[in-house]
């Protein structure tokens, strides 16, 4: 049996979050972790290797050197986890940047509406569906929760290009039989159910390849009601049947955005039209009403959460998607992720574009501290704590978790939700979100180097105290200098189940 190139070995600095542990993350300047070339699957980490020992530690581990490719990270590069943007609109990457004088509901009706409809032409999705996905990817975005319109043959495209380029996702066609234009309504709640079964079936038919089984395919299909007021209770009922039938389904929609789509929300569903309800409407109780939120469900946005919808929501063990970008550029308000974060609720982030103006997780990174800032700013003297930077650095080795309300969101805290609480709100924790032993090699190789060409991060081989090797806490720096000043051209190298799907060495047609 042959053995040559079995597996591949990454030596170098490597960074990821630790479940359980919102404010501290592993930075280790010189580890080795060899991934199975035949599964993408994590081996073995070694988290102290001096380059003098590597080919002792490949020998205890039963490798030789000519069974391995071996990718040795330059200074200034490091490896971790993929991003996972967990609300996202594929059809929306086309008028990125358009309609930004507008609140959501004028917005969607003179900007994004009117650019969803042409996805109607199958020729024209698939031209802007290669283009958009392209863009997430190199970003660093390994798993996608994807938005496509209400047109069926148009998402198929969609999923056959996520499926394609080989990133993991999930890819659901809006559900929308009310409250939209003329042009872009569907006929009715059987007329979208028929579709959804359709794309449904559809998408697990795709190849999942020799070694993944379909529950383990990359790409899924995600039931997707575009929000409680494009929904009549017909097709949120027929909905909710569907998911009952399938609980491996995974659901997505949006939740409590802008003032005045809550209010809209509350009038389209009195408590007398809602199956089992007798108190006064939530956002959150009209999907629970319908059977549609679970722990499998994915929330987008949350800013304006009751608190009975935030105990509700924990109880159902459902995930939130924080857009601050959207959140701000819409100018909806601030989600309070730190109330979130304390109650123990899943939460990730999300770029939705086209709300939020940029695909790149890092964006929303940046937003996301930024969002934490104004809710402790905002805060009442008696409630908000500043920690001391003394404090901070603390945090990075504290096991305990301090509260999270009114209080700015630590690094650790931001890269974990980046990567790890993404993967638990898709849950799939399991599989991706860290660089563990046992999991899917969805990773990124990251570089800070001057070299990559990105003149707003200062890069550390201009250093004059870095001469090669780089300690933990230059590698921290590192790590906030990516997450504060990182864009697309700080991505080297996208992996995906350990195979290369994107970055600029991809781009640049390399190989490893």
């Amino acid at each position: 049996m042959n053995k040559i190139d079995s597996t591949t070995l990454y030596y170098g600095s490597l960074v990821t979050p630790v479940a359980g542990s919102l404010e501290s993350y592993k930075a280790l300047p010189k580890a080795a972790l060899c991934v199975s070339n035949d599964t993408g699957i994590i081996q073995w980490i070694e988290e102290d290797v001096h380059a003098s020992g590597l080919q002792d530690v490949m020998l205890k581990h039963g490798i030789l050197a000519e069974d391995a490719s071996i990718v040795e990270l330059k200074p200034g590069e490091f490896l971790l986890p993929g991003f996972i943007d967990t609300h996202t609109h594929a059809p929306q990457v086309p008028n990125i940047g358009s309609g930004q004088e507008d609140e959501l509901l004028n917005w969607l009706a003179k900007t994004t509406f009117p650019t969803e409809a042409k996805f109607a032409d199958v020729a024209f999705a698939r031209k802007a569906y290669a283009s958009a996905v392209r863009r997430i990817i190199d970003n660093g975005t390994t798993t996608c929760c994807y938005y496509g319109t209400l047109h069926l043959e148009g998402t198929k495209v969609l999923a056959d290009i996520v499926h394609q380029y080989g990133q993991r996702g999930f890819v659901g066609k809006c559900n929308m039989d009310r409250n939209s234009p003329e042009y872009y309504v569907e006929p009715s709640a059987k007329e979208s159910l028929l579709r959804t079964e359709e794309l449904i079936t559809y998408i697990r038919s795709l190849p999942s390849g020799s070694h993944a089984t379909t529950p383990n395919a990359l790409v899924q299909p995600v039931l997707t009601p575009r929000f409680a007021i494009s929904c009549t209770s017909d097709l949120l009922t027929s909905l909710g049947e569907l998911a009952a039938s399938d609980p491996s389904l995974t659901i997505q929609t949006h939740i409590s955005e802008n003032a005045s789509e809550i209010a809209f929300t509350k009038s389209l569903f009195p408590p007398t039209s809602l199956p089992g309800q007798t108190s006064e409407t939530t956002y959150a109780g009209v999907y629970d009403a319908f059977g549609l939120l679970r722990s499998n469900t994915i929330l987008a946005h949350a800013v304006h959460l009751e608190d009975s919808e935030v105990e509700l929501i924990k109880e159902r063990n459902a995930g939130i998607s924080h857009c601050p970008t959207s959140n701000f550029n819409l100018r909806s308000g601030w989600a309070k992720v730190g109330v979130l974060l304390d109650k123990g609720i899943k939460v990730g982030l999300g770029t939705d574009v086209s709300g939020g103006f940029s695909p790149s997780i890092l964006t929303a990174v940046q937003h996301a501290s930024i969002a934490s800032k104004v809710v402790a700013l905002s805060a009442p003297p008696s409630a908000s704590t500043h920690p001391s930077s003394q404090e901070q650095t603390q945090a990075h080795t504290s096991t305990s978790t301090p509260p999270f309300a009114n209080r700015q969101l630590p690094i650790a805290t931001l890269l974990y939700l980046a990567t790890l609480g993404g993967a638990e709100v898709c849950n799939l924790a399991h599989r991706v979100g860290s660089l563990e032993v046992g999991k899917e090699f969805d990773a990124l190789v990251a570089s800070v180097r001057d070299d990559a060409g990105n003149p707003n991060l200062w890069g550390i081989d201009l250093e004059d105290n870095v001469k090669g090797d780089v300690g933990r806490e230059e590698l921290q720096g590192m790590v906030e200098r990516f997450l504060f000043c990182g864009d697309d051209r700080n991505i080297r190298r996208v992996y995906v189940r350990g195979k290369l799907i994107g970055g600029k060495v991809w781009n640049a047609g390399g190989r490893v």
